[in-house]
């Protein structure tokens, strides 16, 4: 790239995007749930990948996917345009021809969490499987081990369960069920980049894991996704599906890899059909494009720091919030665990002298940004009773009631520092002392 280019962009950097520009100013600086940090190299990366004119899947989108299988110790990484777009290449590879006896037939049960996000679950309702909702624990948001064994029926064919804003499930106690059921997993990492379990990343532990780049996510790419696993039968189903089901697995802009381009009977086709126009799976475009991924692969270079900054921020908000646990569940992190927090979550405890409404109105009039527990609990969404969606649930999802009615979180992503992190202290202490006797 010319160097004026990079003068000019890091000129209009500084001049609309730097701290020094936008200084915090407590009270009138708005403090976000989430958010991205980007610099002048991150804008950069990605104007260089369109001044090259390619912009589709290219040699940014190829380098992203080695580099991070290689720090995940995958085998292989496929990138797409949204983790919404990653679980759901994830679970119809599942139900992929390639799988034979293995892959997951209509009807067939799959055990996840209420208290979740729709894209984990959606993918299950799409492939004509049936959702099993198992309750959470308060303190870290994931699934009650205890419940999950009662899920459990002759139905039961995978796992497809989040790392609940980013602290990681208690990873040894569902994989023993997997092994002993033989159930598929599927890891949902997408609001848990970096988090560990017992010094190993997530997404290290599934037969898949899914994780999102979108701009409010731990790594940014404005949207994006990826699919991990070890697995090559599985690789080659989820990148077909996400390649409009093309039996074709040559990458983008290359043609006859296989030499076989011209020669192959597949189907009812004639011998000798385009090998890049057969298709063996229901399949989609999901594909990212290279500016994306230009982004992703600066970003990726600054993820020890951010996860460095995600923790700090959190460890001072729960030393902070230690004298308001009369008030509050505390977020706990999973036993074993070293979560890379995706936001620091708070549940009314019963008998709270004030209603949740008080206090977020309070924190969003004072321009702290809250987020309820994602979708709170699924099947009391309106899409489940308007589509009459056919659905499981063991016991009464009594936790997963409390988290939809008295539970909410706030901001402490890589972007913020000590300055909101002393002031969503702040006013959290000045509305409890105006508020309880």
């Amino acid at each position: 790239m010319d160097a004026r280019i990079k003068s000019l962009i890091k000129q209009h950097y500084q001049a609309n995007f730097s701290k020094k520009r936008k200084p915090f100013i407590p009270g009138k600086s708005l403090i976000p749930a989430s958010g991205k940090a980007f610099d002048a190299e991150d804008m950069i990366a990605m104007t260089e990948a369109v001044l090259e004119g390619w912009w589709t899947e290219g040699h940014y989108a190829a380098e992203f996917e080695q580099r991070f299988a290689k720090w995940l110790g995958q085998k292989h990484c496929i990138l797409t345009n949204s983790g919404s777009s990653a679980n759901l290449l994830a679970l119809s590879a599942l139900t992929s021809f390639r799988l034979k006896d293995r892959r997951l037939k209509p009807g067939d049960e799959v055990i996840t969490i209420a208290a979740g996000f729709p894209t984990t679950v959606n993918p299950i309702i799409i492939n004509r499987l049936v959702p099993v909702f198992v309750d959470v624990d308060l303190a870290t948001l994931n699934i009650d081990i205890r419940e999950l064994k009662k899920a459990i029926s002759r139905k039961t064919k995978a796992i497809f369960i989040p790392h609940n804003i980013g602290n990681p499930f208690n990873v040894k106690a569902v994989l023993n069920i997997c092994r002993a059921h033989k159930l598929w997993l599927i890891e949902d990492c997408c609001d848990a980049l970096d988090s560990k379990y017992n010094g190993q990343l997530v997404g290290t532990f599934g037969d898949l894991a899914t994780f999102s780049f979108y701009a409010g996510h731990h790594l940014a790419m404005g949207e994006g996704g990826a699919i991990t696993t070890s697995d090559a039968v599985l690789a080659r189903a989820v990148k077909s599906i996400r390649d409009w089901g093309r039996d074709c697995w040559c990458q983008t802009g290359h043609d006859d890899v296989c030499g076989k381009r011209f020669s192959l009977k597949m189907g009812k086709l004639p011998y000798g059909y385009d090998h890049k126009f057969i298709f063996s799976e229901v399949g989609y475009n999901l594909k990212i494009t290279d500016i994306q991924a230009a982004l992703g692969l600066n970003q990726f270079k600054k993820l020890k720091s951010f996860t460095a900054q995600r923790r700090k921020n959190f460890d001072y908000l729960i030393k902070k919030f230690k004298p308001f646990e009369r008030y509050f569940v505390l977020p706990k992190p999973t036993a074993g665990s070293q979560p890379s927090w995706f936001g620091f979550y708070l549940t009314l405890k019963p008998n709270c002298p004030f209603a949740r409404s008080e206090l977020i109105k309070y924190l969003e009039d004072n321009k702290i940004v809250t987020r309820l527990i994602l979708a709170g609990n699924l099947v009391r969404q309106p899409y489940f009773q308007n589509y009459k969606i056919k659905y499981r649930q063991v016991g009464k999802l009594t936790a997963t009631d409390t988290v939809m009615n008295q539970s909410f979180w706030v901001g402490l992503y890589h972007g913020l520092g000590q300055p909101q992190m002393d002031y969503i202290y702040l006013t959290f202490k000045k509305f409890l002392q105006s508020h309880v006797d």
